[in-house]
């Protein structure tokens, strides 16, 4: 899909009190378009949150032993204390083994349709169970011998029975993704300076930040990158959000940034109408998640708007116009919560050996 720029924004103009008031009507029309972050974190019925499971689900998520070697946490390769990823190109785990695609932000992933690069996993419960069987991530050769680990650890046997109260069997793996879920729903980014602007300060955007925000409405990049979280919103058919890539032929970018090996969504369906499909990736604080893309060749964000312009809307975009658009984008960087690093539970003796 094409948009049509105006082309007082393309030429950049000097505006005359009519262009003035044009401009003004553009900015409501992209503000009215766009979304601040929900202040309600979408939560299951059947696992709703709580402060006990909450500290549960940190303790574990900080737990190296939950992997083979006892050297890779989910922390490790999603670091809350900053941009939620590893800032490497693709992920790393045990044993120093590389994966093929780069770690997803985990701020703000309870607004995600769809985990994983390719939507592989439906919801955050589902999500938190994939590394720790991952032969290249966590390694463990089963969820049986994931639990098996835990339940060698006493004090997490406590914390799972206070998290789990119901429960006959609380020390399951099922509990133990409903408990790191529970965490990663508490990864919330609020107040942006474009939120602050949405919800009434208008002081809060730059010129710069204004003009960006008003451009990617007009050329079309909301489409894909809309809703609160800057991802898309809703399923069709149980699937989430996707986006081609690229879309636009014979821009050069495929090959020099490697985008079409990888077949992204395929590699899950099979379907051929899925190849090089991607869960659209989230805007918010997309300027801490360096390098771009799903595996991280492109280093910088103002590279990564002129790859999505010409890939996806067959656009070459000026460099005042990346600017501008690098500048709304830095505006989607939220307050991030502070974090402590959780005191893990302990073993009656160490006697717990990692697998060789």
């Amino acid at each position: 899909m094409k948009f049509i720029l105006l082309a007082a924004l393309v030429c950049g103009q000097t505006l005359t009190n009519g262009a003035q008031a044009q401009s003004d009507k553009e900015i409501k029309e992209a503000l009215s378009a766009l979304q601040a972050l929900p202040k309600k974190v979408p939560t299951p019925a059947d696992n709703p949150q709580s402060v006990v499971k909450v500290e549960l689900g940190k303790a574990l998520y900080f737990d190296p032993r939950l992997s083979k070697d006892g050297t890779i946490s989910c922390n490790s390769c999603h670091n809350v204390m900053s941009g939620g990823d590893d800032g490497r190109p693709v992920g790393v785990g045990i044993m120093g083994q590389r994966g093929g695609r780069g770690s997803p932000t985990v701020w703000n992933s309870a607004f995600n349709t769809v985990q994983f690069w390719d939507g592989r996993a439906a919801t955050l419960e589902d999500q938190a169970k994939g590394p720790l069987t991952n032969p290249i991530e966590m390694g463990m050769e089963s969820h049986d011998a994931v639990m098996a680990r835990v339940k060698k650890i006493p004090g997490y046997g406590e914390m799972f029975k206070k998290a789990f109260p119901k429960d006959k069997e609380p020390v399951s793996i099922d509990n133990l993704a409903r408990a790191i879920a529970s965490f990663e729903r508490t990864l919330v980014t609020p107040d942006s300076a474009f939120d602050l602007y949405k919800n009434g300060n208008k002081k809060a955007l730059s010129p710069a930040a204004i003009r960006g925000m008003v451009l990617v409405h007009q050329v079309g990049c909301t489409s894909c990158h809309g809703g609160g979280n800057f991802n898309g919103e809703g399923f069709k058919m149980g699937e989430g959000n996707y986006q081609p890539f690229p879309q636009v032929p014979g821009s050069g970018y495929d090959k020099q940034y490697d985008l079409l090996s990888d077949k992204g969504r395929y590699e899950v369906t099979k379907k051929d109408e899925d190849k090089n499909l991607w869960r659209v990736p989230t805007w918010r604080n997309v300027a801490l998640t360096a390098p771009y893309f799903h595996n991280g060749k492109v280093k910088t964000l103002d590279e990564a708007v002129r790859v999505m312009a010409k890939t996806q809307l067959d656009m070459e975009l000026k460099d005042d116009q990346v600017s501008d658009v690098v500048a709304f984008l830095n505006s989607l960087t939220g307050k991030l919560p502070t974090i402590v690093a959780p005191k893990l539970p302990q073993l009656a003796n160490e006697s717990l050996t990692p697998e060789p």
